[in-house]
C-alpha cells in the first residue's frame, strides 16, 4: 500500500470503536441536533472544513501547573466539539483532578463556547468559564492538523480571579490523537505554561 492507503487504513482501524457513537440526543427537537460524529446528522458546513479534524469527543490526561498552585497536578479532561450544520462548532470541556494513582479527587475546570471560522482563515473562539471568566480568542490554522489562538479580550466577574491573557495550541499527534497546550497570564504572573493534555477520540 502507498502511504496514503496506509493513512486511510490506520484511520479506519482507529474508528472501529468510535464510529458508532455520538452525543446523547433528544429525537423530538424541531431543529437539527448537535453531532460529534461526521457520519451522522447534518453535513458539516463548508466554512468549518479547516476545523473538521477537531469534531468529536476526546478524553485523556495531562497536567496543570502554575506558580500560584501546588503542582504540577495530574488532570483528566473530556472535550466535546460538535456542530449542527451551521458555520460554527460547539465546544465544551470538563476536567477533573486525579491523584498519583489515577483516582478522581474532584471535578475541576469547565468551559463552553463556540469556534467561529471566518472566510480569511481567521478563527474566533469564544469561551465562558465556570470561574467567571469570558475570553475571546483569535487565531489561524498552522497547517491542516494544528490550530493556534491567543486572547484578544478577557472579561471577568467581580468575584473571578485576575486573568489578563491566554494562548492555546491544538494539534493532531501520533496518527490521530489530540494534543493541547495552554499558556496563561493571571494573578500578576506573566504568560507561561499552564495546562497540557493528551486526548484520544472516543466519539466520531
Amino acid at each position: 500500500m502507498t502511504s496514503g492507503d496506509d493513512a486511510v487504513a490506520a484511520a479506519a482501524a482507529r474508528a472501529e470503536s468510535t464510529r458508532g457513537r455520538n452525543l446523547p440526543q433528544f429525537d423530538d427537537l424541531p431543529i437539527p441536533v448537535d453531532t460529534a460524529n461526521l457520519r451522522e446528522g447534518e453535513n458539516l458546513n463548508d466554512a468549518c472544513l479547516a476545523l473538521l479534524p477537531l469534531v468529536g469527543v476526546w478524553r485523556g490526561e495531562g497536567e496543570v501547573n502554575y506558580p500560584t498552585i501546588e503542582g504540577p497536578r495530574r488532570i483528566a479532561q473530556q472535550l466535546t466539539i460538535a456542530h449542527d450544520g451551521r458555520p460554527f462548532l460547539y465546544h465544551e470541556a470538563r476536567s477533573w483532578l486525579l491523584d498519583d494513582e489515577g483516582n478522581v479527587i474532584r471535578a475541576a475546570a469547565r468551559e463552553v463556547g463556540w469556534w467561529r471560522p471566518q472566510a480569511d482563515d481567521t478563527i474566533e473562539l469564544l469561551l465562558a468559564h465556570n470561574t467567571g471568566i469570558v475570553e475571546v480568542f483569535y487565531g489561524k490554522p498552522r497547517n491542516q492538523t494544528s490550530w493556534e489562538l491567543g486572547t484578544d479580550a478577557v472579561v471577568r466577574t467581580s468575584t473571578a480571579k485576575e486573568v489578563t491573557g491566554a494562548q492555546r495550541l491544538y494539534g493532531l499527534v501520533n496518527n490521530g490523537d489530540l494534543g493541547y497546550v495552554e499558556e496563561r497570564a493571571m494573578v500578576g504572573e506573566p504568560m507561561q505554561p499552564h495546562v497540557s493534555l493528551y486526548l484520544k477520540r472516543v466519539v466520531g
